[in-house]
């Protein structure tokens, strides 16, 4: 397939990117600045999602704003989404965890020991997915990481689920083998699904 991941130099992406030239894919890298042999591109401009994702069977989002722009989540997501639905393209974006429900029924980002300092991504991350859930022209699938998401193993071993948190924890990894494996086996078309340990 080929594919395209926004944000391809991210430690998201970049591991998004390996997992799917591992499969034998043909994967574009785009990143809003130059190097790594990635294509210069912002997710949040329609113009360069248009341009970047023509002839692309898939889009991928894995961008993330730096603190105090957390807005520009929302704005890239709509950007996306306006792109893929002008080209065709699938898109998958890889999202936040604040919105995912916990085992007593609340959102992980209203539990009382969130941390505070994580509050304004998670919930950008919110809003995201209803950016997501409101749109009728894209076809889109939002994937909801855990809440700790860290650098470790390809073991290819994990649960998934849809809007119920099913772990805490998972590598970088294995994230970038559930983008893969929604990529090439669709399941959850304009839906979200997340994974865990």
């Amino acid at each position: 397939m080929r594919i395209a991941v926004f944000g391809a130099l991210g430690s998201v992406g970049r591991r998004v990117v390996e997992e799917g030239r591992r499969r034998g894919h043909e994967v574009a890298e785009v990143s809003r600045r130059a190097g790594g042999g990635a294509e210069v591109g912002d997710a949040g401009m329609v113009a360069d999602v248009v341009r970047l994702s023509a002839g692309r069977d898939v889009v991928i989002g894995a961008t993330r704003p730096t603190p105090g722009r957390e807005d520009e989540l929302v704005a890239a997501t709509r950007a996306l989404l306006a792109g893929v639905a002008e080209t065709g393209a699938r898109l998958l974006i890889v999202g936040g965890a604040g919105s995912l429900v916990t085992p007593a029924g609340h959102m992980v980002l209203e539990a009382p020991d969130f941390p505070v300092e994580l509050g304004p991504i998670a919930r950008a991350g919110a809003e995201q997915l209803e950016v997501c859930r409101a749109d009728r022209e894209a076809e889109w699938t939002y994937l909801s990481p855990p809440v700790l998401l860290e650098p470790g193993e390809r073991t290819g071993v994990f649960r998934v689920g849809g809007d119920e948190q099913v772990g805490e924890v998972i590598s970088i990894e294995d994230l970038a083998v559930a983008v893969l494996d929604e990529v090439e086996r669709p399941r959850y078309r304009r839906g979200r699904f997340t994974v865990g340990y």
